[in-house]
């Protein structure tokens, strides 16, 4: 689904670059040093068809002493348990899939210390929460600690709510003494997730930890191409314009650079783009900033903190040698830094505040004075 020959580990750098948690991208978890966490797909739940199929069929206890446990027996007791107790079997039923928990039960011997389970593949409560919740209970009876289920279709709100529900009176009913063990089991989601339903998510009210985002993410639906385009602003050494009818797509002729301006709490109040021979601006320093094209729009601002945004790499030559393997590590600290320094009404979903981006005075009066320069003069009649 992602776009370009490289659009699946570019994606996953730059989403856990900008804040995601991991990626179940395993070659860019290998080349960036990235988390990978993950589960299996519906294709594996749905390749089995008995528990004759289950390879591998003990699993040591998680602390080593002792000998190792026929795993599915041990699932199996759990899921009669499950089922002896009335309030829980009115809620899950008494007919699971067992081809699902088959595939369960081998899925939680390959990852005993990371069984997470898709419980959609043929009914959630029916089926996938007390098929998981009979592995949950055996592993943690063996000292693992499960880590939790994933839901990929329906109402994600509502059968969060369930399972989490459910999940906890199994876990008060069954395990009073490990309740806990129960208690962190994660639900994450997943499902063509994007802004507008994380948003109607919070709005209903829903019991999910985790959200697995995918295509929304690399395939970038509401803006599926960047309007970027190439604009020349020097020529040797000389600076160059381009007009237009409409204002948006007039340019700032010359090299430039660039800082952000912080004001007394600390929050971003603007990006100022200079001259590049311009005095750069300091802290405590008095400075009129002005919109580009709106000779109205201009203000002093008297900054706490300057933080220069543009730094040259490459001129003519490598300035500063690259890392020989990309280090993530710092550029999201980074990233994370300068997201937690702008403020809300910026940030917010809906309505959000235009970001300002000025110029400085003496930049303002070139950008005009060029434009002057090479705009022709009209003539009446």
């Amino acid at each position: 689904r992602a776009q370009g020959p490289d659009g699946g580990m570019s994606a996953a750098r730059y989403a856990y670059l900008g804040g995601f948690d991991a990626t179940s991208n395993v070659a860019a978890g290998a080349i960036f040093d990235m988390p990978v966490k993950g589960t299996h797909a519906h294709s594996f739940v749905s390749s089995f068809t008995s528990f004759d199929e289950v390879e591998g069929r003990t699993l040591e206890r998680a602390a080593g002493n002792g000998s190792a446990v026929e795993l599915a027996p041990l699932v199996l007791d759990k899921l009669a348990l499950i089922q002896s107790i009335p309030a829980l079997r009115a809620l899950v039923g008494d007919d699971t899939n067992r081809s699902e928990l088959a595939a369960f039960v081998a899925y939680a011997l390959a990852f005993p210390r990371g069984f997470l389970a898709l419980v959609d593949t043929y009914d959630v409560m029916r089926s996938g929460l007390p098929n998981f919740m009979a592995v949950a209970l055996a592993l943690i009876e063996l000292g693992y600690a499960p880590l939790g289920l994933r839901l990929d279709s329906g109402d994600l709100a509502y059968l969060s709510k369930q399972c989490r529900e459910i999940i906890t009176l199994t876990g008060q009913v069954l395990v009073p003494d490990q309740v806990d063990a129960l208690a962190k089991v994660s639900i994450v989601a997943s499902n063509d997730i994007h802004e507008d339903v994380l948003l109607s998510l919070n709005e209903q009210g829903h019991a999910i930890d985790a959200f697995g985002i995918g295509t929304h993410l690399v395939t970038c639906y509401k803006q599926p191409a960047l309007g970027g385009v190439y604009k020349l602003v020097e020529m040797n050494g000389t600076p160059r314009i381009k007009l237009s009818e409409d204002v948006a797509k007039v340019t700032i002729p010359g090299k430039k650079q660039a800082f952000r301006i912080f004001g007394k709490e600390g929050l971003a109040l603007l990006d100022l783009i200079m001259g590049e021979n311009e005095e750069p601006p300091r802290a405590g320093q008095r400075i009129l900033c002005r919109h580009p094209f709106a000779e109205s729009k201009r203000a002093f601002v008297v900054p706490t903190r300057v933080e220069r945004l543009l730094n040259v790499v490459w001129d003519g030559a490598l300035v500063d040698p690259l890392p020989v393997r990309p280090h993530i590590a710092p550029a999201r600290e980074h990233c994370r830094k300068s997201i937690s320094r702008m403020r809300q009404d910026h940030l917010r979903p809906l309505n959000p505040t235009p970001y300002k981006v000025s110029v400085s005075d003496e930049l303002y009066t070139f950008i005009h004075q060029l434009w002057l320069e090479e705009a022709p003069v009209g003539e009446l009649s």
